[in-house]
Protein backbone atom coordinates (compact mmCIF):
# COMPACT_ATOMS: atom_id res chain seq x y z
CA UNK A 1 0.00 0.00 0.00
CA UNK A 2 1.57 3.47 -0.94
CA UNK A 3 2.07 5.67 1.62
CA UNK A 4 -0.50 8.79 1.31
CA UNK A 5 1.74 11.33 3.07
CA UNK A 6 5.41 10.44 1.70
CA UNK A 7 5.08 13.03 -1.00
CA UNK A 8 4.80 15.67 1.48
CA UNK A 9 5.36 14.72 4.64
CA UNK A 10 9.24 13.17 4.01
CA UNK A 11 10.57 16.24 3.47
CA UNK A 12 10.94 18.39 -0.03
CA UNK A 13 12.96 15.35 -1.65
CA UNK A 14 11.22 12.68 -0.67
CA UNK A 15 10.72 10.44 -3.74
CA UNK A 16 7.17 10.78 -5.17
CA UNK A 17 5.82 9.31 -8.57
CA UNK A 18 6.34 11.84 -10.90
CA UNK A 19 10.35 11.65 -10.48
CA UNK A 20 11.80 8.18 -11.84
CA UNK A 21 14.93 7.52 -9.83
CA UNK A 22 18.12 9.06 -11.31
CA UNK A 23 16.69 12.40 -12.26
CA UNK A 24 18.00 15.68 -11.11
CA UNK A 25 17.10 18.80 -9.79
CA UNK A 26 16.56 21.41 -12.79
CA UNK A 27 15.50 18.47 -15.54
CA UNK A 28 12.23 19.65 -15.55
CA UNK A 29 13.08 23.14 -16.02
CA UNK A 30 15.25 22.43 -19.10
CA UNK A 31 18.53 22.84 -17.37
CA UNK A 32 21.80 20.98 -17.01
CA UNK A 33 22.71 18.78 -14.34
CA UNK A 34 26.20 20.27 -13.37
CA UNK A 35 27.69 23.37 -14.95
CA UNK A 36 26.87 26.78 -15.96
CA UNK A 37 23.36 27.13 -15.77
CA UNK A 38 22.85 24.25 -13.63
CA UNK A 39 20.68 24.98 -10.16
CA UNK A 40 22.83 25.68 -7.09
CA UNK A 41 22.67 23.88 -4.25
CA UNK A 42 21.35 24.74 -0.97
CA UNK A 43 24.10 25.34 0.93
CA UNK A 44 25.93 27.72 -1.78
CA UNK A 45 22.50 29.55 -1.40
CA UNK A 46 22.83 29.96 2.16
CA UNK A 47 26.44 31.34 1.88
CA UNK A 48 25.83 33.85 -0.76
CA UNK A 49 22.77 34.90 1.90
CA UNK A 50 25.44 35.43 4.51
CA UNK A 51 27.85 37.23 2.38
CA UNK A 52 24.96 39.94 1.17
CA UNK A 53 23.68 40.21 5.11
CA UNK A 54 27.27 40.69 6.12
CA UNK A 55 27.86 43.39 3.39
CA UNK A 56 24.34 44.93 3.77
CA UNK A 57 25.53 44.79 8.00
CA UNK A 58 29.08 46.84 7.03
CA UNK A 59 26.86 49.42 4.96
CA UNK A 60 24.19 49.83 7.37
CA UNK A 61 27.23 50.57 10.05
CA UNK A 62 28.49 53.22 7.58
CA UNK A 63 24.93 54.57 6.80
CA UNK A 64 23.84 54.65 10.55
CA UNK A 65 27.49 54.87 12.59
CA UNK A 66 25.57 54.27 15.60
CA UNK A 67 27.19 55.44 18.41
CA UNK A 68 27.11 52.44 21.73
CA UNK A 69 28.18 55.06 24.83
CA UNK A 70 25.78 57.96 23.51
CA UNK A 71 22.84 55.90 23.28
CA UNK A 72 23.34 54.34 26.50
CA UNK A 73 24.16 57.34 28.24
CA UNK A 74 20.29 58.18 26.85
CA UNK A 75 18.85 55.27 28.06
CA UNK A 76 17.26 54.81 31.38
CA UNK A 77 18.23 51.82 33.30
CA UNK A 78 16.43 50.44 36.39
CA UNK A 79 18.23 50.52 39.33
CA UNK A 80 20.06 46.98 39.79
CA UNK A 81 20.23 46.20 36.45
CA UNK A 82 23.37 46.11 34.42
CA UNK A 83 23.24 48.15 31.50
CA UNK A 84 23.68 46.58 28.18
CA UNK A 85 26.77 46.03 26.29
CA UNK A 86 28.01 47.89 23.60
CA UNK A 87 27.91 44.96 21.27
CA UNK A 88 23.93 44.17 22.12
CA UNK A 89 23.67 48.19 21.45
CA UNK A 90 25.23 48.15 18.01
CA UNK A 91 23.34 44.97 16.84
CA UNK A 92 19.98 46.95 18.04
CA UNK A 93 20.70 50.06 16.59
CA UNK A 94 22.07 47.98 13.48
CA UNK A 95 19.11 45.05 12.94
CA UNK A 96 16.37 47.32 10.69
CA UNK A 97 18.61 49.76 8.51
CA UNK A 98 20.64 45.96 7.42
CA UNK A 99 17.51 44.61 6.68
CA UNK A 100 16.90 47.59 4.60
CA UNK A 101 20.08 47.46 3.27
CA UNK A 102 19.72 43.80 2.07
CA UNK A 103 16.44 44.68 0.48
CA UNK A 104 17.36 47.23 -1.62
CA UNK A 105 20.89 46.07 -2.85
CA UNK A 106 19.38 42.71 -3.31
CA UNK A 107 16.82 44.28 -5.58
CA UNK A 108 19.35 46.44 -7.27
CA UNK A 109 21.69 44.01 -8.44
CA UNK A 110 19.14 41.35 -9.50
CA UNK A 111 17.69 44.11 -11.27
CA UNK A 112 20.83 45.68 -13.08
CA UNK A 113 23.27 42.32 -12.99
CA UNK A 114 21.14 39.29 -12.35
CA UNK A 115 23.08 38.38 -9.17
CA UNK A 116 23.88 39.67 -5.68
CA UNK A 117 27.45 40.71 -4.45
CA UNK A 118 27.23 37.20 -2.73
CA UNK A 119 26.44 35.30 -5.37
CA UNK A 120 28.34 36.89 -7.68
CA UNK A 121 31.55 35.64 -5.16
CA UNK A 122 29.72 31.72 -5.16
CA UNK A 123 29.55 32.10 -8.79
CA UNK A 124 25.97 31.76 -8.92
CA UNK A 125 22.87 34.42 -10.65
CA UNK A 126 19.42 34.48 -10.84
CA UNK A 127 18.03 33.01 -14.31
CA UNK A 128 14.50 33.30 -15.53
CA UNK A 129 13.65 29.86 -16.44
CA UNK A 130 10.77 31.03 -19.01
CA UNK A 131 13.06 32.84 -20.89
CA UNK A 132 16.25 33.72 -21.62
CA UNK A 133 16.13 37.44 -20.71
CA UNK A 134 16.86 39.74 -17.42
CA UNK A 135 15.01 39.26 -14.40
CA UNK A 136 13.47 42.82 -14.41
CA UNK A 137 12.68 44.65 -11.69
CA UNK A 138 9.02 43.67 -10.61
CA UNK A 139 10.53 39.86 -10.50
CA UNK A 140 13.60 41.23 -8.67
CA UNK A 141 10.91 43.12 -6.51
CA UNK A 142 8.95 40.29 -6.14
CA UNK A 143 11.67 37.73 -5.38
CA UNK A 144 12.97 39.86 -2.16
CA UNK A 145 9.59 41.23 -0.77
CA UNK A 146 9.24 37.10 -0.22
CA UNK A 147 12.78 36.61 0.88
CA UNK A 148 11.99 38.50 3.59
CA UNK A 149 10.07 36.56 4.97
CA UNK A 150 12.87 33.91 4.97
CA UNK A 151 10.99 30.94 5.85
CA UNK A 152 9.39 30.77 2.14
CA UNK A 153 13.20 30.02 0.88
CA UNK A 154 13.27 26.83 3.17
CA UNK A 155 10.45 25.10 1.20
CA UNK A 156 11.43 23.84 -1.78
CA UNK A 157 10.30 22.51 -4.66
CA UNK A 158 11.29 18.81 -6.50
CA UNK A 159 13.84 20.59 -8.63
CA UNK A 160 15.20 22.46 -5.36
CA UNK A 161 14.11 25.63 -5.93
CA UNK A 162 12.32 28.05 -2.83
CA UNK A 163 8.83 29.42 -2.50
CA UNK A 164 10.62 32.94 -3.92
CA UNK A 165 12.11 31.45 -7.11
CA UNK A 166 8.73 29.02 -7.92
CA UNK A 167 6.81 31.72 -7.57
CA UNK A 168 8.55 34.78 -10.10
CA UNK A 169 9.57 32.21 -12.50
CA UNK A 170 13.15 31.83 -11.62
CA UNK A 171 15.80 30.08 -10.34
CA UNK A 172 19.51 30.62 -8.62
CA UNK A 173 21.95 28.32 -10.86
CA UNK A 174 25.45 28.35 -11.65
CA UNK A 175 26.94 31.56 -13.98
CA UNK A 176 30.31 29.88 -14.81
Amino acid sequence: MARITGSWLSGPNAESGDNPPGDYQGKELGLPRSGPGALAPFTRRVLALLVDWFIAMGLAAIIVRPNAEHIISKMTIPKGQQPPSHFEVITQALSTPTLLVWFVLGIAAVTLFGFTPGQYFLKLRVSRVDADAPVGFIRALARQLILVFVIPALFTDSDGRGMHDRATGTALVYSR
